[in-house]
This record gives C-alpha cells, structure tokens and sequence, in this order.
C-alpha cells in the first residue's frame, strides 16, 4: 500500500488527534486534553472544536460512536481515531522531527 502524503496539520488539528492517540474521548475531555497538552497554550471553544471533529470526521480522520454513560444511564457522543488518523498524525510528526533535526544542525553550525 503506497504512503498516502499529508499537508501539514495545524496545531489544534494535531492537539486533537494526539488526544485521541491515547484512547476514545468525549468532547469535553478532547477540550481538556488539548490544553493540557499545549501547557494551557491552546484553549479551544466548543465551536472550534466541533467545528475541527466534523471535518476530521468527514476527513474519515475521526469516527464518533456512543459511549455509555454509567453515572447518568444515557449515551453520549464520543470519538476515535481511525487508521488514516493515525496516519496523519504519525506523518506530521515526522515532518516536526525532520525540521527540528535540520534547526539543530544549523544552530550547531
């Protein structure tokens, strides 16, 4: 199967995805992550973030499923990464490894 190439991903779209690397979240926790993540850098609002799940989610990036909710008996909406997410996300960390790689080389000079 032939590499399938990926444009640079923003910061938030990375964020979310490597929140979603360690495990199915729901919205809210995406959120938490994320600034967790950033050291508090990135704060997305709940219209970013829905707004970056339903492209990653018509990306075929992310896929959403009902998780049950135990403490209150209904089901909420949670999301996943899927293998083209993982790809994607594995990808962009490469190109991040390769231009701190070429930084380095040239501030050491």
């Amino acid at each position: 199967m032939e590499s399938q190439p990926f444009a640079p991903l923003s910061e938030s779209t990375y964020l979310i995805l490597l929140s979603l690397a360690a495990g199915p979240q729901h919205g809210y926790a995406i959120m938490k992550s994320v600034a967790d993540l950033s050291d508090g850098r990135m704060q997305l609002s709940t219209g970013t973030l829905y707004g970056a799940i339903k492209r990653l989610v018509n990306d075929g990036w992310i896929e959403r499923f009902d998780e049950a909710d135990y403490s209150g008996g209904r089901d909420r909406k949670a999301y996943r990464l899927t293998e083209l997410g993982l790809r994607a996300l594995n990808a962009e960390a490469d190109r991040l490894r390769a231009l701190l790689a070429a930084h380095v080389q040239v501030m050491a000079g």
